[in-house]
């Protein structure tokens, strides 16, 4: 028999991974609330368990990181992300509201393929088995090349655990020939439903491009703005917390600061007092060199290293307990690396004269990369904070909190994720936190409550009631009802004077004047 060259294996793979993954998902859509429940339990509680040894595995494979934070990523991943959907209702019908006669059902998508990307392999894996799980889904994984061995751990255990809680073989699962043509296969293949992609840009407008409907985390390049009411030293070790968790491979974190030109010299003097190194220029040269490849995309050698790792590439030192690598900057552009995300602790710092003037700097920044994402502001004027959400171009804004960890939840009551959603501004097809309400499809069951005849000929005992006018409290801004203009007959004295406006009460409109009204009209509009 003629062996099959490595790519047509791998696909044949892929396809049998989907095609067993269809039938058990049909045995999981039988499933009750309660089974479902008791499945999702124990994965986390397994993946809980492994945690410690799973992070170790991935900084030592990918190096990318550290394993004391991968640790805590893990936890969050099982436990906190299990502690939010634990309660919610996804098995049959999920609302009912007897007085408006409508129903909600919950129907799965069937097979998810979810992409793994290398900087957070095993947490993802959790976090995605989770939720697809409480939505009743089959999920099939493909992970990154370069965190094989930690992601297939991290699979077998959160499939051996489902299995002993009562899920159908097939269920959770995951490629093992890992090629390009395994990975396009699985998302071109007719048994998968979605695909859940977190990982690099190429990667997700592939998925994209497949033509199987997708949901996707986004580039990150949030600013982080510190406002002149802010109280600095937190801001700073709140933005240094982030920044070096996992050494920055959350694309949550901050990649540049924004700070006010009057506390400028504050803020720099707390940098430097918890670990900052503002690099000359001859330094964050040589730093920027490093950060992107020729093609634009970010250098892997530097993804998930700490300040001092990337000095020594650079050619510099720095002291001791260096922390971050700072840089100042003026300029925005796809060729600044400074201005883009950065998956490790560097960040580039912008002086701006007031807020207004940092509003703009922010936007301009989240228009080069970004849109979509995150972006983080450290102050106590609420005005900022509410201009701030109302006008960038962001589906998270994060208050007074290290982004790294309130983007995905962590600190924040956000629903706790790691496939961060940038909507249609940032290409996106959903702006969310993804949880297992994103991977449900909701059927919709109306009773009939009114006759076509009613819908003709509507008469009073069943007209519809109107919505009153919404009247913001404490609206200064005058109506037009009470403009003096419209209500006195001697402001339109002239030969212009219009009778619109006039006290005289309408003329009821009834089926006898109806025609004459409209013929009335029409010769108006004559004139």
């Amino acid at each position: 028999m003629t062996e099959l060259d490595n790519d047509l294996r791998s696909r044949q793979h892929a396809r049998e991974l989907a095609r067993n993954a269809k039938k058990a998902q049909a045995t999981l859509a039988t499933f009750s609330q309660q089974q479902i429940d008791a499945i999702v339990k124990n994965v986390a509680h397994e993946a809980a368990h492994h945690a410690e040894a799973l992070a170790k595995m991935a900084a030592e494979e990918t190096g990318f990181g550290n394993w004391q934070d991968k640790v805590l990523k893990n936890r969050f991943a099982s436990l906190r992300v299990y502690g939010t959907i634990k309660e919610v209702k996804t098995v049959g019908i999920i609302h009912e509201d007897t007085a408006q006669k409508v129903m909600d059902v919950a129907v799965p998508l069937g097979v998810i393929c979810a992409l793994v990307p290398s900087t957070n392999p095993t947490s993802t894996i959790f976090y995605k088995t989770l939720i697809a799980l409480k939505a009743g889904n089959a999920i099939i994984f493909s992970p990154h090349p370069g965190a094989r061995e930690c992601s297939w751990k991290a699979i077998d255990i959160v499939r051996r655990a489902a299995e002993a809680a009562g899920a159908p073989a097939g269920c959770v699962s995951g490629v093992t020939e890992l090629t390009l043509e395994a990975t396009s296969e699985l998302m071109h293949c007719k048994e998968v439903s979605l695909i859940l992609a977190t990982g690099g840009e190429g990667m997700v407008r592939a998925a994209y491009a497949s033509g199987t409907p997708t949901i996707s985390g986004g580039p990150g390049n949030g600013p982080a703005f510190i406002e002149r009411s802010a109280d600095i030293r937190q801001a700073v070790s709140d933005i240094i917390t982030s920044k070096t968790f996992d050494n920055g491979v959350i694309c949550a974190s901050e990649q540049s600061i924004i700070v006010e030109r009057a506390i400028y010299d504050e803020t720099l003097r707390e940098l430097k007092a918890q670990g900052a190194w503002l690099m000359s220029a001859g330094e964050a040269d040589s730093i920027a060199a490093l950060l992107l490849r020729p093609g634009g995309t970010i250098n892997p050698k530097t993804v998930g290293k700490t300040a001092a790792d990337l000095s020594r590439m650079a050619g510099f030192s720095v002291p001791a307990g260096t922390k971050v690598l700072i840089a100042e900057q003026t300029e925005v552009s796809r060729h600044n690396p400074y201005s883009r995300e950065k998956l490790c602790p560097v960040l580039g710092l912008y002086v701006e004269q007031d807020w207004q003037s940092a509003c703009r700097r922010v936007v301009e920044l989240l228009t080069n990369e970004g849109l979509g994402h995150t972006l983080v502001i450290h102050t106590r004027n609420q005005e900022v904070i509410r201009q701030f959400s109302l006008e960038k171009p962001v589906n998270r804004i994060l208050i007074n909190t290290p982004a790294a960890l309130g983007g995905i939840g962590a600190t924040t009551n956000l629903a706790p994720a790691l496939t961060l959603g940038c909507g249609a501004v940032g290409g996106g097809s959903s702006s969310d936190n993804v949880g297992p309400m994103n991977l449900l499809n909701i059927r919709k069951v109306g009773y009939g409550v009114r006759s076509i005849e009613e819908l003709r000929s509507p008469s009073a005992s069943h007209a519809e009631p109107q919505p009153a006018p919404m009247v913001p409290a404490n609206d200064s801004r005058q109506s037009i009802l009470e403009d003096t203009r419209f209500r006195s007959l001697a402001a339109n004295n002239g030969p212009t004077a219009d009778d619109r406006f006039s006290a005289a009460a309408p003329e009821e409109i009834g089926e006898q004047n109806v025609e004459r009204l409209i013929r009335q009209a029409l010769a108006r509009l004559n004139d």
